[in-house]
């Protein structure tokens, strides 16, 4: 008698439902391992220090001294001297957020699946809605722009749309919710009218403006770099692969990021008393013009603009000049528009910079004009 067998499972069809299932547990695993990388680095860098500081700001009506002059009335002639006293200073209130920039950097090479990476950009959705989500996910990091560059480095590489990893990019000091507190808490609600809509300007109209124009088929000049296709570089194998990526990345960033920042701080830094002279109180457009360029140029750290607005409104200096530094202090600086060379064309860069410094003058005629 023929006994009946069941049918054999086809070998092809039973290896493709374990790699799915290997698919969707590595992915999993992926994002929860990002997950954890940023939520431990932004509670201890921005999340935490920010609810501290939060009702303090709101009790003293102040965020401290001007980190451009300190507690002197004006910023000090050109020297080393000067150089390294801002380096230091600069580097002791920026240096968690720096640390937390360069672990989320790593972890989306390393941990964050590429495919739940573009979700969360809405890569497929088209560029509007991908550069809104783009600037939307920007204000839940509130970094400064040199502490976000990193980021926005790594999302590009692994395939994030350019206008979106722009508007990230940008939105992380502009839109800073908790900025936008501080300014509302100690300045007259003019200067914050001028940031909320220069900003989301900038963030949500310039990014896709620029790309059209000049970037948004234009692949990033360093040749590892392969983004908006699937030529990008693929998810780790194993979670060994995965922590050898990371280490790899994170000390990639930081031999190739860190010390060309601190060259151009130092040399920032060192030149402040050119940069933001006594003497601008009386150069009226003069002032404007300068202060549009200079701002977009500067480094500061989160919330920075807000104590040097005040310091130079102290000098006599009109709103005008005032009001061009609104967004451009915090938006852009020249040590972030070189940490993103290699991520962003070039042209987008200068094309970003030249778009800042022009909404820096439109929110200094939309300050006079509200005043």
């Amino acid at each position: 008698m023929n006994a009946s067998h069941p049918p054999r499972p086809v070998l092809g069809t039973e290896a493709g439902g374990v790699a799915e299932e290997g698919s969707r547990r590595a992915i999993l695993l992926g994002t929860i391992g990002f997950a954890l990388v940023a939520v431990a680095a932004l509670t201890w860098a921005k999340w935490w220090p920010y609810a501290q500081k939060l009702p303090a700001v709101v009790d003293s009506g102040t965020v401290g001294s001007s980190i451009v002059n300190g507690d002197a009335q004006a910023p000090p002639d050109p020297s080393w001297e000067s150089a390294v006293d801002y380096a230091l200073a600069y580097g002791l209130a920026i240096w968690p957020a720096l640390v937390a920039g360069l672990l989320l950097a790593a972890s989306v090479e390393a941990f964050l699946p590429r495919r739940r990476l573009l979700k969360l950009f809405q890569r497929d959705r088209g560029a509007a809605v991908s550069t809104a989500a783009g600037g939307a996910l920007s204000m839940s990091s509130m970094m400064c722009t040199c502490c976000a560059a990193p980021v926005a480095n790594s999302v590009r590489q692994r395939g994030v749309p350019l206008p979106s990893a722009l508007a990230y990019w940008l939105g992380n000091p502009v839109l800073n919710p908790v900025v936008l507190v501080f300014m509302a808490v100690i300045l007259p609600w003019q200067f914050v009218t001028v940031r909320v809509v220069t900003g989301v300007v900038l963030v949500f109209g310039v990014t896709l403006l620029v790309a059209r124009l000049v970037g948004d088929r234009k692949t990033v000049t360093d040749p590892e770099l392969q983004p908006e296709n699937d030529a990008a570089p693929d998810d780790p194998a194993g979670a060994r692969d995965a922590f050898g990526r990371f280490g790899r990345t994170l000390l990639r960033l930081s031999l190739i990021l860190l010390p060309e920042y601190l060259v151009v701080v130092l040399l920032l830094g060192g030149l402040r008393g050119w940069l933001f002279p006594a003497g601008a109180a009386e150069w009226g457009v003069a002032a404007v013009l300068l202060f549009a360029v200079v701002g977009t140029l500067f480094v500061i750290p989160t919330a920075g603009e807000i104590p040097i607005i005040q310091g130079l409104a102290l000098l006599g200096v009109g709103l005008g000049p005032v009001g061009a530094l609104i967004l451009t202090l915090p938006a852009l600086s020249l040590p972030s528009m070189l940490m993103v060379r290699k991520a962003f064309p070039t042209s987008v860069v200068v094309a970003t910079g030249a778009a800042t410094a022009v909404l820096g003058l439109v929110g200094a005629g939309l300050l006079v004009a509200l005043s």
